[in-house]
């Protein structure tokens, strides 16, 4: 092989080579933009703590010292929920229901909710016969209550046979939340 086939340039390769920065040669990418502003130049944040503020915020009026025991308990029913409950998370879930949030299974004061629209303050309970007649869950109802929630219990029958009749009275809570 000749001295001259090794100085011929490969077709993908420039003839000459581009000026170097490390040896002086021609002008930094870098240096060309910091002479320009930043076209958000005083908008966004340079370290994580600056910027924008996150407006949404974690709801610390209804956190207990049970919290965090009720955060696991809560996910585990998520994870196990009844037939009533499925049906009517198929009809709430994703904004299904008219556009309006609800989040299940969770945990407000010292209990664990089974839906609930933040934006209205409703809280619906799919409930089965063992809470007929229950002293405990009128002392449950009588605190969120207090803490300004509405509150729609269905029977987990009437779930399963009936949807069109419960979607009726969720929407009825709902506006009469809103009031």
């Amino acid at each position: 092989m000749s001295a001259q086939a090794d100085k011929t340039p490969h077709p993908s390769r420039p003839l000459a080579d581009p000026p170097s920065p490390s040896r002086g040669e021609g002008e930094t990418e870098f240096a060309a933009r910091s002479l320009l502003p930043s076209p958000l130049e005083g908008e966004g944040a340079q370290r994580a703590d600056e910027g924008f503020a996150n407006t949404k915020r974690a709801r610390t009026e209804w956190r207990t010292t049970k919290t965090p025991v009720l955060r696991g308990f809560a996910k585990r029913m998520r994870h196990a929920p009844t037939e009533a409950e499925t049906k009517l998370w198929t009809l709430l879930r994703n904004r299904r229901f008219a556009q309006y949030k609800f989040r299940r299974q969770l945990p407000v004061g010292d209990y664990v909710v089974d839906f609930v629209c933040l934006s209205h303050k409703l809280i619906i309970e799919a409930d089965g016969s063992q809470h007929a007649e229950n002293l405990r869950d009128l002392a449950r109802d009588t605190y969120l209550r207090g803490q300004g929630f509405y509150l729609l219990r269905l029977w987990n029958n009437d779930i399963l046979a009936r949807p069109i009749s419960v979607s009726d009275a969720v929407w009825a809570a709902l506006q009469s939340a809103a009031r």
